[in-house]
């Protein structure tokens, strides 16, 4: 495989080397892979959403900032791009700075903020019209949209909450399947051209986990906290090891839920680009023929990782909440009786409320 990548990589430099300048002409500025790659996936204070030769189609996004001592400022982002400062600001790797060094408190609407709104309007159309569905058909076959979104809620009641959270599964469905929806509508409005990377964003995700802890906490019985503050099996003299390590398990939990959202989504769109920018480094028409079936791929492989991710955060996250809920197992007490009466019927024997039976 080494050589073969090898070979590829060989037969699309040689028309590079082929080019040689004219003399006398400037050599062209170097693309800069990183830099667009990063453009790309990171937030902005404007949408762009494509360019022509006439120029780019771009929205520019209001600018909402705080400086202690000069109050609010309210303008356009397009005063602020390409290197511009206004009202002592600045932007710098789409940071908001002041001029001065002073503090800035930055508010403003970004791409995120946006596609965050968007894709909530369109959560909200896409199951207000599912309701209405079920209103209008109560007792018949789901038609149209209601019959394709149905066998997913039906998979999440199912094979995630019956089977992860058990009796209590109910009160955590809304949840459940907003978390699911929410981040596989999302995942696919990021596959879009000039889309927003929004699941890409780890402070989405980790909005998304913070909610899951939470949830997770206030749904918390005495049994769960009880594994923790005194973990049964575990010698006394362990408790001062196993009782951090069972409070650090807490937090780390939510935390991985965020990073592996985020890692996975942000690496299917750095690969994408990466394939598109070998066309652009190489100049030439192998690249063109290499790398655009390998981005296609990718992006194909994308639509399956969307749902996965979702599907993945969502049971996780009804796992967590199962393990908080989840009551004491008194045959798991009968069982460790017996083993610890030293056999099945020294055991029964030794139960008053076994040998009454």
């Amino acid at each position: 495989m080494k050589h073969l990548l090898s070979i590829l990589l060989f037969l699309l430099t040689l028309p590079v080397f082929a080019q040689e300048p004219a003399k006398g002409a400037e050599p062209a500025e170097a693309f800069n892979a990183g830099e667009v790659i990063l453009h790309h996936i990171a937030d902005s204070h404007e949408w762009h959403w494509f360019s022509t030769d006439n120029g780019n189609f771009v929205s520019y996004f209001p600018i909402i900032a705080y400086q202690p001592g000069k109050g609010l400022s309210v303008f356009s982002s397009e005063k602020i791009t390409e290197g511009k400062s206004y009202e002592n600001l600045k932007l710098e790797h789409e940071h908001l700075t002041a001029l001065d060094g002073s503090k800035v408190y930055d508010f403003s609407i970004t791409k995120n903020v946006v596609a965050l709104m968007l894709s909530s309007l369109v959560l909200v159309l896409v199951f207000t019209s599912v309701a209405r569905g079920y209103r209008r058909r109560v007792g018949q076959a789901p038609t149209g949209l209601q019959s394709f979104l149905e066998p997913f809620v039906v998979f999440i009641r199912d094979e995630v909450a019956k089977k992860s959270i058990g009796p209590k599964y109910e009160r955590y469905m809304p949840y459940l399947l907003t978390v699911f929806f929410f981040i596989w509508f999302n995942n696919l409005l990021g596959l879009t051209p000039g889309a927003a990377n929004l699941t890409g964003n780890v402070a989405v995700t980790a909005m998304l986990a913070i909610l899951t802890l939470i949830i997770t906490l206030f749904s918390s019985n005495k049994n769960y906290w009880g594994h923790i503050f005194a973990p049964p099996g575990v010698p006394w003299a362990l408790y001062i090891i196993m009782i951090p390590v069972e409070l650090v398990g807490i937090i780390v939990k939510p935390f991985s839920l965020a990073v592996r959202l985020f890692a996975n989504i942000t690496a299917g769109h750095i690969i994408i680009l990466s394939f598109i920018s070998l066309i652009f480094i190489f100049r030439s028409a192998g690249a063109g023929f290499l790398s655009v079936p390998f981005g296609l791929f990718i992006s194909l492989l994308e639509l399956l990782v969307s749902i996965l991710q979702a599907y993945i955060f969502t049971l996780l996250t009804a796992m967590y909440i199962g393990g908080a809920v989840e009551e004491h197992h008194h045959e798991e007490d009968f069982g460790t009786a017996e083993q610890l009466h030293g056999g099945s019927n020294l055991g029964r024997l030794t139960r008053p409320d076994v040998a009454a039976h």
